[in-house]
């Protein structure tokens, strides 16, 4: 039997999944990372904390699977995207905490870039609008503030990398500096369209060159690992990161296929092929993983609350006192009896963009009870990735292709039925759910097995990919627009100045 081994590095922990060679799971391990809130907007991790656990977790996994090192054919790393590190390059010390993607301290350059006009050039680029969310302003604002921090960078002392670059160089004892196009697509530094980083918007945002990791296609030989840290030297053979990884192990790999990642918040991505195609419909363009060096890209958009909404229920409101109870709460009554619940806790992301804005819970009646508020609650992480999912389909359309026409889901709130099959009716298309859920850390062992041997094509990752339940419209088209009609009035009263 064949293993690839899987770094799966999250905001809120560090994993190690084993695969065998058809992708099935033989043993895992995980471990919590702490969250360092400085003040208010800001979120940090320390970066040895991200190696420490992502090591140990790395050896658990191997012992509880009882085969060694020499076992696992390659490394597949996948990552929370946008976080930004920074260390030197002779100690491999960090110089400052890692800056998280959820970090909002560089929105005020943001907001220069906007005011001189700068975001129709960083879009064409990057596909991305300009936003703190991504790592450039970020590590812009470690060489402004950390003393000494610029000088070093100018003289060739330092090394920035997303967190998939700092593994590298923790696995190789410093061999390596390396990315893939996946993440530094999500610098918005790096040109889409020509896999490079880009002179201009290094100039615009002064940051040097040489502090830069080298990109790779997302399926390659980026290094080994040292032989002390494992038991034995293992190929790092794929790297993307969280969200491309999880498209990837949905085997979407042409376009028009689409998945729905249902986390702390939901991520949708969908296929477009070689085409960069900029969205009408408030969507950002994005690298996918890429098994060559030939681009290929998705349309993303992001729901800020999916699955945060039911620990909100339990924390906030007190109605369940475990997650996995909302499910049954939310049956014990036929429908909403009305209500709506729109969870702009933090804003609403795409594609309505409105960051002011905040909950509202509409259609109360005396009537109205814990369940029918549970019920609002989960079908509004349906509703939020139906509007995703139809600005996807209308840019779709009007680039020349076809609606989506099923939706591959994945992530923790995906074991819900009644909220699958609520996406379902509202989409008028099936939802199928796989086999392996995991399929962000899947992606990454897809990944390397592809740059390894362990597979020779995309072709036969599709066949080995499994549904383990489709779920089928039921309600009649006509009854789901008038459902989304209904949302998107709550969405206005939610956004009513």
């Amino acid at each position: 039997m064949t293993y690839l081994l899987a770094l799966d590095q999250g905001t809120s922990s560090s994993r190690s999944i084993v695969f065998d060679e058809r992708g099935h799971i033989v043993a895992q391990a995980q471990l919590e990372l702490p969250q360092i809130y400085p003040q208010p907007g800001w979120v940090e991790h320390d970066p040895l904390e991200i190696w420490r656990t992502q090591l140990a977790t790395a050896r658990d996994a191997l012992a509880k699977a009882g085969i060694a090192a020499n076992a696992v054919r390659a490394v597949g790393i996948t990552n929370q995207r946008e976080t930004t590190v920074l260390w030197n390059r002779k100690t491999g010390q960090p110089v400052h905490h890692a800056i998280v993607w959820q970090d909002r301290r560089a929105e005020p350059a943001c907001a220069q870039l906007r005011e001189q006009g700068h975001a129709a050039t960083i879009q064409a680029k990057t596909g991305l609008l300009v936003d703190a969310y991504f790592s450039g302003t970020k590590l812009q604002w470690m060489l402004d503030h950390v003393p000494g921090a610029r000088e070093a960078a100018e003289r060739g002392e330092l090394a920035f990398g997303t967190v998939d670059s700092w593994l590298m160089w923790k696995l190789t004892h410093g061999q390596v500096h390396v990315t893939d196009v996946s993440n530094a697509a999500r610098t918005m530094l790096f040109n889409v369209h020509t896999n490079q980083w880009d002179d201009e918007l290094l100039a615009l945002l002064r940051i040097p060159k040489a502090l830069l990791p080298e990109v790779l296609p997302s399926s390659a030989h980026f290094g080994d690992t040292a032989a002390d840290l494992l038991g034995h030297p293992i190929r790092i053979g794929g790297v993307a990161g969280d969200q491309q990884s999880a498209l990837f192990g949905q085997a979407c790999f042409t376009a028009g296929m689409a998945k729905n990642t249902y986390g702390t918040g939901c991520f949708m991505l969908m296929h477009t092929g070689s085409v960069f195609q900029t969205s009408q419909n408030g969507l950002l363009t994005t690298s996918a993983a890429q098994a060559s060096k030939q681009p290929e890209f998705a349309m993303e958009g992001s729901v800020f609350v999916g699955g945060a909404v039911v620990q909100w229920l339990r924390d906030g409101l007190r109605a369940i006192t475990n997650s996995s109870e909302v499910e049954s709460l939310a049956q014990s009554v036929p429908d909403s009896g009305g209500v709506m619940m729109v969870p702009a806790f933090t804003g609403l992301g795409a594609p309505y963009w409105k960051p002011d804005a905040r909950g509202t819970i509409t259609g109360l009646t005396r009537g109205t009870t814990i369940a029918h508020i549970a019920r609002a609650a989960l079908e509004s992480i349906a509703y939020q990735s139906a509007a995703l999912l139809l600005a996807m389909s209308r840019d779709a359309v009007a680039a020349g292709g076809a609606p989506v026409s099923e939706l591959r889901v994945d992530g923790g709130a995906c074991v819900n039925d009644l909220l699958m099959q609520f996406q379902a009716d509202l989409l008028g298309i099936p939802v199928v759910r796989p086999a392996v859920i995991e399929t962000t850390a899947l992606g990454a062992a897809y990944l390397a097995g592809l740059s390894s041997g362990v597979y020779a094509s995309t072709d036969e990752l599709s066949h080995l990919w499994r549904a383990d339940r489709r779920f089928v419209p039921t309600l009649s088209n006509g009854r789901a627009q008038e459902l989304m009609a209904n949302w998107e009035h709550a969405v206005r009263q939610t956004t009513a100045s």
